[in-house]
This record gives structure tokens, C-alpha cells and sequence, in this order.
């Protein structure tokens, strides 16, 4: 196993600790840790409710037997002591728990003190910067990986482009643009966290000025996600309208980390949408809810429609696709690969999210320490575990 920090982690008691594990895609977590850890590996659930923990477990346990001795933690994200005691316990912590703006960062702390790796969902910049300027340099002395935005938000996009760029060449300029298409639904907790960061524009703004303060400037190479502007693309044959979500953020991160995305990087994030009445009124039902956030009172009313814990069914997760089209180019090749996948938002985000974990905690890996994103922490390594469990890296074909 992985021991590469300075803190003698082989000696606690479990080697992951899913916390957040009754909520929604938490439940979904357990159950494929349930299915997919190996054997040997020491897992965990934790949580505010004994009793949910408990149910929980006996659900586990139906699907495998084996987890009806599975060790329950009582943790609550506002008691810094039990998150303490949390990370001191693990060399891994994975948590589903969010908004993580409100709900995060004692956890990250605690990780980043006791020099235990740590992976979340977040797709909130804020919430990702703020942790960037606090616990980072900590996280770097300790030996800590702090990865955020280990779901959908961001692997797909942040491995897709990872390996988009393997397929061109080197030591040359690159450009990557990405198309993303599904059908999925939101849960209750992911309308929570959108309705969150869309009313808060300012305190965003403000993290990011300050992460730029502190983080170090990259000297020699340059690597942006700049905004697109809305077009048709020929390349997918839909309509591009930038998505200003987290995922270019990850991928220009990678890139300033990894000279192998050449001297000059440049990648653009859009979704892809077939028809021109979508096209249109796509960015004006954006526009409307990110008004409506701007109101606590309209706010608070649209996260109630939806409560956190609840989500789509299994028939219609079923049902729920994804794809991910890049088109990348540089000296003289162009490139198209697609990450496919079935749910975005529970069952893939659930296997993103455990199989992270377990790569942190299983895998031989590059020595990273800190803030870091997927790619450069994992790479290699959690590209073959999701391809082993079932997500599409393909080339489609080049030119």
C-alpha cells in the first residue's frame, strides 16, 4: 500500500472513512465500496445518526455479509473534535457532506493536521479556493492530499483531458475543447450546492483574488481555461454554450502542474446542445435561477422543492447517460476522444468518488502533497480503475 507521507499511517485503524454515508450519494458510495473494496482493505462509515449508520450497515450487509461487522463512526461536521478523531483514524477520508462552504472545511483541517489524504464532491469554486489559501501550505508539511472535485465534477473532464493530451504531441502548444451532453437529474443536495454558489458571486470572486495571492506564478509555461463564447461547433454538431463550472478550473490546475500538457495550454468547456430553440433557452433558464439565488428568501424556497437526501430513483438513474467530447490539437494532429458513462450525478459520481479512495489508499502513486487536483495526484492509476469499472476512454479518431 501507498505510506508515501511522513506520518506513520499503516498503524490506524482503517484505511478509508466514507464520511456523509447515509445521505444519498453517500448510500450509493457504501454500497459500492460494499461491492468493490478488496479484501483486506479497512473501511468505514461515519456520520451524525447511530441509528442511520446502523440501518445502513444492515443494508450493506445484505450485499455483502461481510459488512455486518463494519465499523460505525459518529462524527459531526460542527464538533471539530469528532472530525479530529475522524482523520487521526484514517489514511483516507472520503466525504459526500455539503454545501461544503458550510460544511467543509473543519474536515479539511483535520486532514490537513493529521497528514490524512482527503476527497470530496465539491463543484464549489469558493469552497475550493478558501481551502487552497488555508490548509494547503499545512497539507504540504503533513504530507496531506487534499483532492477536491472527485465526482463528476471534475474526473470525466479533468482524466478526459489528461488523456486527450497523451494522444498529441509533446514539448508544443495544445488546445483542448470539451463538449459535455447527458440526461440526468439533479439530487437535493447538488440543487443545494448550485443554489449556494450562484448566490455567492462576490464572496467567489473574492476567494479567487485571494488564491491568486498565494499561489505560486508559473514561469516558463502558461496554462488558461478561458470562457468560450457561444457557437456551433462543428466538430460535435451541436450548439457550444460555455459552462462556467469548476471543471476548466481543475484542468487548467493539471495543466500548470504537468509539463506534459506542453509550454502553451489553452482549454475550453461547453455544453453541447443539439437544437437552436435548447440553445437559447438554455442560458436564459441559467440566468433566471441564478437571479432567483440571488434572494434568500426565492432561495431558500427552491431548496425546499427538493430536500438534500433525496434523489432520483434507481429506474430512472438507469436510464441517465453521459458523454464528453474533446477535440484537441497541436503540432499538426487533431484529436477526438469521448469519455462515456451511464448517471452522472449518483451512480458514476458514487464510483468517482470510491474508487478515488481506494486509489489513494491501495495504489503506488506520484509523490504530491497538498491541494492537488485528480490528474495530478492519480492519473495514470485512476485512469485504469475507471476504465476496470466501467467509464469509456476512447479515441474516436484523429486527423
Amino acid at each position: 500500500m501507498n505510506s508515501q507521507n511522513g506520518t506513520d499511517r499503516a498503524q490506524r485503524p482503517y484505511d478509508i472513512v466514507l464520511f456523509g454515508a447515509t445521505g444519498f450519494v453517500g448510500r450509493l458510495t457504501a454500497e459500492y465500496l460494499a461491492l468493490h473494496a478488496p479484501e483486506g482493505c479497512r473501511w468505514a462509515v461515519a456520520g451524525r445518526s447511530r441509528d442511520k449508520l446502523e440501518h445502513l450497515r444492515e443494508q450493506l450487509a445484505v450485499i455483502n455479509p461481510s459488512c455486518a461487522a463494519l465499523a460505525l463512526i459518529e462524527a459531526d461536521a460542527a464538533d471539530a473534535g469528532s472530525l479530529r478523531e475522524l482523520a487521526g483514524s484514517a489514511r483516507v477520508v472520503a466525504t459526500t457532506v455539503g454545501p461544503y462552504v458550510w460544511y467543509g472545511e473543519g474536515l479539511v483541517a483535520a486532514c490537513a493536521d493529521a497528514g490524512t489524504d482527503y476527497v470530496d464532491l465539491t463543484g464549489e469554486p469558493e469552497f475550493v479556493d478558501l481551502m487552497y489559501v488555508r490548509h494547503d501550505a499545512r497539507a504540504r508539511e503533513t504530507g496531506a492530499r487534499l483532492l477536491h472535485a472527485c465526482g463528476f465534477d471534475s474526473v470525466p473532464h479533468d482524466l478526459g483531458v489528461y488523456f486527450t493530451v497523451q494522444q498529441l504531441p509533446e514539448g508544443v502548444p495544445l488546445t483542448v475543447d470539451g463538449f459535455v451532453r447527458s440526461n440526468a437529474m439533479f439530487s437535493g443536495g447538488t440543487l443545494a450546492s448550485a443554489l449556494n454558489a450562484m448566490g455567492r458571486g462576490r464572496q467567489t470572486m473574492h476567494a479567487a483574488r485571494e488564491r491568486r495571492l498565494h499561489e505560486p506564478r508559473l514561469v516558463g509555461r502558461r496554462a488558461q481555461a478561458p470562457l468560450g463564447g457561444p457557437r456551433f461547433s462543428r466538430e460535435t454538431g451541436a450548439w457550444a454554450l460555455p459552462l462556467p463550472t469548476i471543471d476548466p478550473q481543475i484542468v487548467a490546475r493539471s495543466a500548470r502542474a504537468l509539463e506534459r500538457y506542453g509550454p502553451d495550454f489553452r482549454y475550453r468547456h461547453y455544453a453541447a446542445v443539439k437544437t437552436l430553440p435548447m440553445a437559447l433557452g438554455g442560458p436564459a433558464a441559467v440566468g433566471a435561477g441564478f437571479a432567483l439565488a440571488q434572494i434568500p428568501a426565492a432561495r431558500r424556497w427552491l431548496t425546499s422543492r427538493y430536500a438534500p437526501g433525496d434523489g432520483p430513483g434507481a429506474k430512472r438513474r438507469s436510464e441517465s447517460w453521459f458523454s464528453v467530447r474533446f477535440v484537441g490539437e497541436g503540432g499538426g494532429r487533431r484529436v477526438f476522444t469521448e469519455v462515456t458513462g451511464g448517471d452522472p450525478g449518483y451512480d458514476e459520481t458514487a464510483k468517482i468518488l470510491a474508487e478515488a479512495a481506494m486509489c489513494l489508499a491501495e495504489d503506488t502513486l506520484p509523490r504530491t502533497s497538498g491541494q492537488v487536483t485528480p490528474a495530478v495526484a492519480m492519473g495514470d492509476a485512476l485512469l485504469t480503475r475507471l476504465q476496470k469499472a466501467g467509464l469509456h476512454f476512447r479515441v474516436a479518431h484523429t486527423r
